[in-house]
């Protein structure tokens, strides 16, 4: 799998000519993506079980209501660059890469439902048997991390009797369309990602898409099927947020609307890419605090805000999974790099460090800390009084050198991003084990051995 891919890699990803293109799945997905790339030039053929929905195409009319369709399909239609069949191996062969779109419903318990991934597979492979070209096999539905690879790829091969990768080639190319605006979205996008296992085959995804002006990504396949279900469930999470914003503020009588408003104004941390990196859990003077309050006035005006109590119990989930890990790696001297809750502050107030330093210390277990920031001489006010009353022995675990830390310690914690301490990760022999909290490095490649992270 090569590296992923950002603009620089874009301009060598290895050029296919692709002309012709046939899309399984006359729905939402399929009938938009059908349409837009005729638009574009390309031959497409929509396939579908439903006569009702390849008759409606090959009239010329839309086979679903949404803005902007229908005269895509008429105009495409009539230029006889998008006509539309039940017959797959037939578009099979008249094609040079097919684009999967058919449903994957939920399940009753929560599971999907891959009956059309499955039949499609099928018949994609059997008709891919009796083909000598080589074609690609996009899949566009949404399904679970590891379906392409473990449920599509096995099925294909043992249909085809030939081999991925050498006789035809899968993607996958998640969709970013919202109903009512997929048109539009489609032209768009926030960035176009496809999920390869080789440069040559991911050339055909960028071939149907690099002419947008979005950046192109290549992942590995499961990365690629992650992202779009971590994209929903964010979405899913904004809209319940906003609406236990809405709920208290309805109880306290305030337009929630224009508190939302202004909450929307802040683009360098509440609607940016800040806080989104998983890693340790959060701490500090403010997060807790306020979230403890908020939580307090809620239930002062009988409001149920089960996201805001939940985001506590995660937090220590997270604090949870660090102990953990410590208690895994089978070892009883610990050091821990960085005690306060943020690199370049001293502030010690509810630090999640310190919760993993009191409950390691309570399990037995011998601990050196180092902390440029943190020295007890120099603290004075809220952070002493916290030190004093919470953690009053920090003084014998405290060191002053990072490497007397490293050298007396068989499990190295890394809990904060001092810059140091990325540089002291070269220092670390080997047969030590380091848990990394805040992926301090950014590459995986380049991590010693006995490396772990919190979350990657």
């Amino acid at each position: 799998m090569p590296e992923p891919s950002t603009a620089t890699a874009q301009r060598k990803m290895p050029q296919t000519l692709l002309t012709s293109v046939s899309v399984c799945g006359l729905g939402y997905v399929g009938a938009v993506t059908a349409a837009c790339l005729a638009e574009r030039g390309f031959q497409v053929i929509g396939v579908d079980v439903s006569q009702h929905k390849v008759d409606a195409i090959n009239a010329g009319r839309a086979p679903i209501i949404e803005a902007e369709i229908a005269e895509l399909i008429q105009n495409n239609v009539q230029q006889r660059r998008l006509t539309a069949t039940t017959e797959l191996q037939r578009a099979i062969h008249t094609t040079q890469a097919t684009l999967v779109c058919v449903g994957t419903p939920s399940q009753s318990n929560g599971g999907l439902d891959l009956t059309y991934v499955r039949r499609v597979a099928e018949e994609i492979g059997e008709a891919l048997r009796d083909k000598s070209e080589y074609h690609t096999v996009i899949l566009r539905s949404t399904v679970l991390p590891g379906t392409t690879e473990s449920v599509v790829l096995p099925i294909l091969e043992r249909a085809s009797q030939k081999k991925c990768g050498v006789d035809f080639g899968l993607c996958f190319n998640p969709e970013f369309l919202r109903e009512g605006s997929s048109v539009r979205d489609f032209y768009a996008p926030p960035f176009t990602l496809v999920g390869a296992r080789s440069a040559h085959d991911a050339s055909a995804v960028h071939a149907l898409y690099g002419w947008l002006e979005s950046e192109f990504i290549l992942e590995s396949i499961p990365a690629a099927e992650m992202v779009k279900y971590v994209n929903n469930s964010y979405h899913a999470v904004k809209v319940a947020f906003a609406n236990e914003v809405g709920r208290l503020c309805g109880a306290l009588d305030i337009d929630s609307h224009r508190v939302m408003n202004v909450f929307c104004k802040d683009t360098k941390q509440n609607l940016s890419s800040y806080y989104l990196k998983p890693g340790y859990a959060f701490g500090g003077s403010c997060l807790p605090k306020d979230l403890r309050a908020i939580l307090y006035l809620a239930k002062s005006h009988d409001v149920t805000m089960q996201l805001f109590q939940s985001t506590l119990t995660s937090n220590r989930t997270q604090v949870e999974l660090a102990v953990k890990m410590v208690q895994d790696a089978g070892h009883k001297q610990i050091g821990l790099l960085g005690l306060s809750f943020k690199a370049g502050t001293d502030d010690l107030r509810e630090s999640p460090l310190v919760t993993l330093v009191e409950t390691l210390l309570g399990r037995g277990y011998d601990l050196r800390i180092y902390d440029a920031n943190v020295s007890l001489s120099r603290l004075v006010g809220s952070n002493k009084a916290y030190i004093e009353q919470q953690l009053p022995h920090v003084g014998q675990l405290l060191c002053e050198s990072l490497d007397e830390v490293i050298d007396k310690s068989q499990t190295i914690v890394i809990g904060n991003n001092d810059p140091r301490f990325s540089v002291a990760l070269n220092r670390i022999p080997a047969g030590k084990t380091v848990i990394d909290l805040v992926r301090i490095v950014k590459e995986l490649d380049h991590v010693p051995p006995g490396y772990q992270g919190i979350g990657w």
